[in-house]
């Protein structure tokens, strides 16, 4: 399977599609890996804006710690259930508890959200892996709090919240963390940027 394509046409017509990005993007990626350059195409392609070439930030550890985690099955925790749903072809567990009744219990409690509450909730039944957020900036800002005060075992983050209000502050506060991470800088992100990102190094377990 190639891109999502199960059938030859569609493998056809996503090939072609990555050989338009490949070329639109190509000044935008020289000095990145090759599994960088291969997250920004998919980003570039899910999204059909080039901008984002311009927009993907990389910690320097990112791609190594990520990697490493999902050879080892780590969990994948996700901010929403969208998200989830676009994970796939990894044998490892992938996670949301945004609609878990203690998420909920917790969230009413502290006056935070659940997308704040559900991390809080992984970090207390011990969540071992990747977090991976593409809307809630709450969840990501929860994942630093978490992290600084040594009580999250995040290995990498996928940290793409998108909007106006909090996303751009959030990122720009992970990317100056240790956390290995990649960002997309300014309000631009999404459920296509975050399931794009990690699907692109599940696919690199196969190689």
């Amino acid at each position: 399977m190639f891109m999502g394509a199960s059938t030859q046409q569609g493998k056809r017509i996503a090939e072609e599609s990555r050989a338009i990005v490949r070329n639109l993007i190509q000044d935008q990626v020289k000095g990145l890996s090759p599994e960088e350059v291969d997250i920004v195409e998919r980003i570039v392609h899910s999204t059909a804006d080039p901008e984002y070439a311009k927009l993907v930030s990389f910690h320097s550890n990112f791609v190594n710690s990520a990697l490493k985690s999902l050879k080892n099955n780590d969990d994948i925790l996700t901010d929403i259930n969208m998200v989830k749903s676009g994970i796939t072809q990894y044998n490892g567990h992938v996670n949301c508890f945004i609609k878990n009744d203690e998420v909920v219990k917790i969230a009413k409690e502290f006056k935070i959200t659940r997308a704040a509450a559900a991390i809080q909730h992984a970090s207390d039944i011990g969540f071992k892996g990747i977090i991976v957020i593409g809307n809630a900036p709450t969840a990501l800002f929860k994942c630093i709090e978490l992290f600084e005060k040594g009580i999250l075992n995040v290995k990498a983050i996928v940290g793409v919240p998108v909007g106006f209000v909090a996303a751009t502050e959030s990122k720009e506060t992970l990317m100056n963390t240790d956390i290995p991470s990649i960002i997309t800088e300014g309000p631009k992100g999404g459920t296509p940027v975050a399931v794009a990102s990690i699907n692109s190094l599940i696919g690199h377990l196969n190689k």
